[in-house]
């Protein structure tokens, strides 16, 4: 009778590793353009609209932590989202909006808009892009060029590396480590010369009724930063997604008057 713990505990590693193993060979047997399409489907939400509070905390060596809080507002369906800066208080009211193939982004002290690049690094210049607040598009970016199993910490993915198939890109090319459920867990962006320019790590997701959202990532940037006790260290951005939500937004929010009338 004393054995039977060991025996259970025994069968439930086994079946753990078993589904891990039969996982990796599903997405192995998929063709890889239409995995990286499942990533996407993954944390797009084409079917309603989505918000959340936004906690993203910049860490520049040698300097102060920043953090900047915004709210987050997605209608995936028709490409539109808005983003509203909350703290620090010196850019409050500052925000971005999507309209078609537009990025605005509004300064309240000024009540103008003005045009922005659409992949361009924004919220206080931090080493977050448009891309990581948005719609996941991969697959209608990039194509695939290889791909193959390989371990990341106790996660068993499928690794794809990609080629951009349009300019509005920041970088043309990618390497994407995909795990169970056809989640992203960590991402490789590169020059077109091969320099490695920035890596991802998706800490954890929430899983809503059917939906997974992304709960924590971090964003290294490998070519800023600063030598400390001769020793270079990257900036990095850590982002904290809190209060995700699937409610229907209101129409307003996605105009330019709703995002200057916060500021009166």
């Amino acid at each position: 009778m004393r054995n039977k713990p060991a025996v259970f505990f025994g069968l439930l590693i086994f079946t753990v590793i078993y589904a891990q193993q039969a996982a990796a060979q599903t997405r192995a047997a998929l063709p890889d353009q239409e995995l990286l399409a499942r990533v996407d489907a993954s944390i797009s939400y084409l079917n309603t609209d989505f918000s959340a509070e936004y906690v993203v905390v910049q860490d520049r060596p040698g300097q102060a932590r920043t953090t900047t809080v915004a709210g987050v507002f997605r209608r995936d369906s028709a490409g539109q989202y808005t983003i509203v800066i909350m703290q620090p208080a010196i850019s409050s009211g500052q925000g971005y909006i999507k309209e078609g193939n537009t990025l605005r982004f509004y300064d309240p002290q000024s009540r103008r808009f003005e045009v922005t690049r659409s992949a361009s690094r924004f919220l206080n210049n931090s080493n977050a892009r448009n891309s990581d607040f948005t719609r996941s598009t991969l697959a209608q970016d990039f194509r695939v060029l290889s791909g193959a199993n390989e371990p990341l910490g106790r996660f068993s993915c499928r690794v794809l590396t990609l080629e951009a198939v349009t300019s509005e890109v920041e970088y043309p090319r990618m390497k994407v480590w995909i795990c169970e459920n056809n989640l992203l867990r960590k991402s490789e962006e590169y020059s077109l010369s091969g320099q490695l320019m920035r890596t991802t790590y998706v800490a954890d997701y929430y899983s809503i009724n059917g939906r997974f959202v992304i709960k924590q990532a971090l964003y290294v940037d490998t070519h800023r930063g600063a030598r400390i006790n001769g020793v270079f260290v990257n900036e990095s951005t850590q982002i904290t997604i809190n209060r995700p939500s699937f409610d229907t937004i209101t129409e307003p929010v996605f105009s330019p008057v709703w995002l200057e009338s916060l500021s009166r």
